[in-house]
């Protein structure tokens, strides 16, 4: 059975959305479909896959019946019409933007983000001709003053990681729109549990499925969600590679060809086509996996995270501590406005004793585990500074809220006892 209405809920579409049993083996899990290619029927039928006039496989690369699955869960559970994954959230924000974006163009993207995306929108995309322009989130106007005739879309993340802000989507989604560029979102530390962006003004959201969509930390991918609010059709001109002729398909023209999702249609047969940056068979099953609990997992984390927070304040080690799901947080009124199930499961926190004391907390926690990755079932602290933002000048870290003394505390889903009894013990060590 599949579940495409919005009126299935969404424990019931992350665990049946986009599959049916297996109809040569009755198998009831997804199988991992670990093939490079598919048989033709015919060498009329192989014609008519390759010029897009009849859907199906026809390589890995392009297309797999096990990514195929997740693609549509992951529709499901946004309310978007299509999805595509890719083999990492790197890969699916850059194919994102250049799908649309060409040398001698620019984006717009909020300035609160996670410090790989700074790095792509700062230095890769730069030479490759793409000009990234910032506004700060907390004054969405700023973009009003920085679109010209070359910009191509909007960019942010619905909980900037770790700055913690959440922007005032309706209004940038309003302003974006006023400009005829579609908003991108990225959606990576709430996951369609918490917050659907698609439903608040977004037209595509991306992930790295790496992270909460997994669960588990067992492998990276990433994945884009395209919804069905942004027209392309209204300015046929400016999106041609949509509403023109596509001489590498013989002329299709892609929103007529696929007017539920021209986007991604063109992503998977041009962008994922030509860079290879396809998601595995083995990656998908395990994050199709990973989906079946997500609605599970994410109150738990949120749960954890606020009493986590709401008892590192009292802790006399502890100068500060930054989650939005605190009433008394800058931005508490836009946490219950737009994410009432939850603000997600990042803390940031200073030590008390500055960058010194991080690091002997750090090197004191025994639960936590000291890596490079958030999202996963068990308790992740960093020091971003030093580690996923050190690329960054000092003034890029302090926009995307990143201070010397600050740790980055990805609350797991153990018992919160238990992590309480951690950092306590590595709070102590820092005195």
């Amino acid at each position: 059975m599949t579940h495409e209405s919005r009126k299935t809920r969404i424990g019931t579409l992350a665990v049946h959305a986009g599959q049916e049993a297996d109809p040569t083996t009755g198998a009831r899990a997804v199988p991992i479909y670990a093939t490079a290619a598919y048989n033709f029927e015919s060498t009329e039928q192989a014609a008519d896959l390759f010029a897009l006039r009849e859907a199906g496989n026809i390589y890995s690369r392009l297309m797999n019946p096990t990514c195929d699955v997740l693609e549509k869960r992951l529709a499901a559970l946004d309310g978007g019409k299509a999805a595509l994954t890719f083999s990492s959230g790197m890969a699916a924000i850059t194919a994102a933007v250049m799908t649309i974006t060409r040398s001698g163009q620019n984006i717009i993207s909020s300035s609160s983000l996670y410090g790989g995306t700074v790095t792509l929108f700062t230095q890769t995309l730069k030479k490759l001709g793409v000009e990234v322009r910032f506004f700060n989130p907390d004054n969405p106007t700023e973009i009003d003053d920085l679109v010209d005739a070359n910009t191509r879309c909007v960019f942010l993340e619905a909980l900037g990681n770790p700055r913690n802000d959440v922007p005032e989507f309706r209004q940038i989604s309003s302003i974006a729109h006023q400009h005829e560029l579609p908003l991108i979102v990225d959606n990576t530390v709430l996951t369609p549990a918490l917050f659907r962006p698609l439903e608040h003004g977004a037209d595509l959201v991306v992930y790295s499925t790496t992270k909460y969509i997994g669960g588990h930390g067992t492998h990276v991918g990433g994945a884009i969600v395209e919804g069905d609010g942004f027209i392309w059709t209204n300015r046929p001109e400016k999106w041609s590679e949509f509403c023109k002729p596509d001489p590498a398909y013989h002329g299709t023209v892609f929103a007529e060809a696929f007017p539920d999702s021209p986007f991604l249609a063109h992503t998977r047969t041009h962008w994922l086509r030509d860079t290879g940056a396809a998601m595995s068979p083995f990656a998908a099953f395990l994050f199709l996996i990973g989906l079946e609990t997500l609605h599970l997992r994410m109150p738990r984390h949120c749960q954890n995270a606020l009493e986590i927070a709401t008892w590192l304040r009292k802790h006399p080690d502890v100068e500060w501590v930054n989650y939005p799901g605190l009433d008394d947080h800058p931005y508490a009124e836009r946490v219950k406005r737009y994410m009432p199930d939850g603000a997600g499961a990042i803390i940031g926190f200073g030590v008390k004793g500055g960058r010194e004391a991080g690091a002997k907390f750090i090197d004191n926690v025994k639960l936590a585990s000291h890596l490079a990755n958030i999202g996963d079932a068990k308790t992740l602290v960093i020091h971003p500074a030093s580690t996923t933002h050190q690329q960054l000048t000092d003034e890029e870290q302090r926009s995307a809220g990143v201070n010397p003394e600050f740790i980055r505390l990805c609350v797991g889903i153990e018992d919160v006892e238990d992590i309480k009894e951690d950092l306590d013990q590595a709070l102590k060590a820092t005195r």
